[in-house]
């Protein structure tokens, strides 16, 4: 390999959604005896899966796979209404890990079907959060992925709203959401956009320095929805050579001259040490920036319960120094719960 310099892209790799189901998770690994189950996987990204299966969690597509009475977690990308109430139904611990932007749009959803209004959702086929989405109002949403599909629906006699996926590109949101506006001109939209700020961060700052690459190489899994829109945003902006890998034994040998280097917001900062390492810059590495993260999402509300209880039983019968707040998992870094 012949590398000369490697420009790497910053803001990358876990966002505040992803830190918290991650801590989240790893919490109830710790509180409860194993197995732990966990509906869908916790993030879309192999190696996480990988190691929290090595901790005793087992990742299951139905609940009706989940043993009553055992401890659940639902993933991060949320849950059908059904899903939640199958799952408490089965008489365990549950905790609810869904990204709070999810939330939002589910929120959303609920809000304008009720006032009647015929809901555009733009979403992938079969993507986990665009299934819990849609199945929170089925009667009133209506899935698109492209100007064809907003070409293909209906003239609706109700007010329609739009609505995202939160991990789509914004190049893949912005032609069918001007395609919908032109059908619809009266349609409502929310006053802050559905997209992930985490995602559009991960976007510009590959944009940023797409131009001056040979290659550019993104980490992350082929099942992440952010990972492949930093994938096709990369192609857009005409870099030579676009490389999705989950670690750096993928990578191929022959990549040469100035490569860029980001990761998907569900990739550990280890496979980017990893995959820095394989490539030997010769002539070193530039983090380039073009913004400062620093949202902080807390633990899900069950998990806050259990940790006071926890914190107030030891405080009243061992004498025990409760911890420093609920935002002290902030100092923890999500990738070293899980090693």
């Amino acid at each position: 390999m012949a590398v000369e310099k490697v420009l790497l892209a910053s803001p990358r790799g876990f966002c505040a959604g992803v830190e918290m189901a991650i801590k989240a998770l790893a919490v109830m690994v710790s509180a409860f005896e194993p197995p732990v189950y966990c509906y869908h996987e916790i993030v879309h990204n192999k190696l996480v899966v990988r190691q929290f299966e090595a901790l005793g969690v087992i990742f299951v597509d139905d609940i009706a796979e989940v043993p009553p009475g055992a401890p659940l977690m639902l993933s991060a990308h949320g849950s059908a209404p059904e899903v939640q109430a199958a799952a408490y139904e089965r008489g365990g611990y549950v905790v609810d890990s869904v990204c709070p932007l999810v939330t939002k749009v589910h929120h959303e959803v609920r809000v304008r079907a009720g006032k009647g209004y015929r809901i555009v959702y733009v979403g992938h086929e079969g993507h986990e959060e665009a299934v819990g989405t849609m199945a929170v109002a089925p009667q009133a949403i209506h899935r698109v992925e492209s100007t064809e599909d907003v070409a293909a629906l209906p003239d609706f006699d109700e007010p329609v709203a739009l609505l995202a996926q939160t991990t789509l590109s914004h190049r893949d949101w912005a032609e069918v959401a001007d395609a919908a506006r032109d059908r619809f001109p009266d349609m409502w939209t929310p006053g802050r956009s559905d997209l992930c700020f985490a995602t559009t961060n991960r976007q510009a700052a590959l944009a940023a320095i797409a131009e001056r690459c040979d290659a550019f190489v993104i980490v992350g899994s082929a099942n992440s929805s952010n990972t492949l829109a930093l994938e096709r945003v990369a192609n857009d902006m005409g870099c030579p050579r676009v490389l999705r890998v989950n670690r750096a034994s993928e990578l191929p040998s022959d990549l040469s001259g100035t490569v860029g280097l980001t990761a998907g917001a569900s990739a550990p900062e280890e496979l980017v040490s990893e995959v820095l390492q394989r490539l030997a810059p010769r002539e070193g590495t530039e983090e380039i920036s073009v913004t400062t993260e620093d949202e902080y999402f807390p633990p899900p509300r069950q998990l806050r319960e259990l940790l006071g209880a926890i914190t107030g039983f030891a405080a009243a019968t061992l004498g025990a120094e409760p911890p420093d707040g609920i935002g002290a998992d902030r100092l923890v870094e999500a990738s070293s719960v899980i090693q």
